[in-house]
Parts: structure tokens; sequence; C-alpha cells
């Protein structure tokens, strides 16, 4: 029985799961999320690192000609060193700050006037766009695959 505990451990089956609680939007002006994690488990274990992202994906182009670039726009780790047992809910909340990372084209668009029409133009043209996310990894130390959650979020 100890085999298969200790192979379900290893690939998180029965494991800890992992829950990101956040609002659908939140303000650029704001440059802060707030939300929580939540923590369950089957069995237990002990939780070494939770680490919280604010992520933008950038795109550029279409087709084949499509590029995407992953930016970290904050990043915050929660306290852990602590076993949760089994049956048991951690609720943990947070707050990351965030800056928002600006494209030439975006600078330009920002101006306003004739640079802001220009800009416009250039983020159409090469077909900017930018999507943000959430996202959460806790580094389980029994097992190889730790488990995550990402969602996404409009930042206005």
């Amino acid at each position: 029985m100890g085999f298969f505990s200790n192979l379900k451990n290893k690939l998180g089956i029965g494991g800890v799961k992992v829950d990101l609680r956040i609002p659908g939007q939140v303000a650029k002006a704001d440059g802060v999320v707030n939300g929580s994690v939540v923590l369950t488990t089957k069995s237990d274990q002990d939780i070494v690192t939770i680490t919280i992202k604010v992520l933008e994906v950038f795109t550029t182009g279409r087709g084949d000609d499509k590029k995407e670039k992953t930016f970290t726009l904050g990043e915050m780790n929660l306290p852990a060193g602590f076993a949760i047992k089994t049956g048991e809910t951690k609720d943990m909340a947070f707050s990351v700050p965030f800056k928002i990372l600006k494209s030439d084209n975006d600078e330009l668009k920002e101006k306003g006037g004739a640079l802001g029409a220009i800009g416009k133009l250039g983020a159409f043209a090469s077909a900017e766009k930018s999507e943000y996310f959430v996202e959460v990894e806790v580094d389980v130390k029994a097992a190889a695959l730790d488990p995550s959650d990402k969602k996404a979020i409009k930042i206005v």
C-alpha cells in the first residue's frame, strides 16, 4: 500500500487541490489584485511555497506571423512551510501589486491627437492584443507535479 500512496503523491493524485478566487476585473489605477487561494487535500501533505503571479500575454501579428510573449506584471509568495491534514481546507487571502507595461503604440495612443491616431493605426496594423491572467502555483513536498490554477482577469 505504501508504494501506491507514494506513487499517487508524486503524480498529485488525491493530493492538494488549488482553487484561485479572484474578481472578474480590477482597475488599472488600483495596481493591486486581491483574492484568495483555497487549498484542500485528501491526504496529509507538506506545503513548501505558494507563488502568485499577475501575467500579461501580449500577442502581435495574424496567422503564421502570430507571436506571443508572456510578461510577469507582479509576483508574491504567501507564507508557507506548513502541513495540511486530510480533509482540511485552508483559505489564504492575498494582494498582489502589479504594474502595466506599455508598448510603443500604447504610449503614442495616450498622447492623443495626430500621434494618438498613429498609435491606434500601428496597434491595429500589428494586431496587438493583451490578455491578463492570475496564476498560483503551490509547491508540495511529496509531489513531482505541483498543483496550480490560472484564471483570466480583465484590467480596466
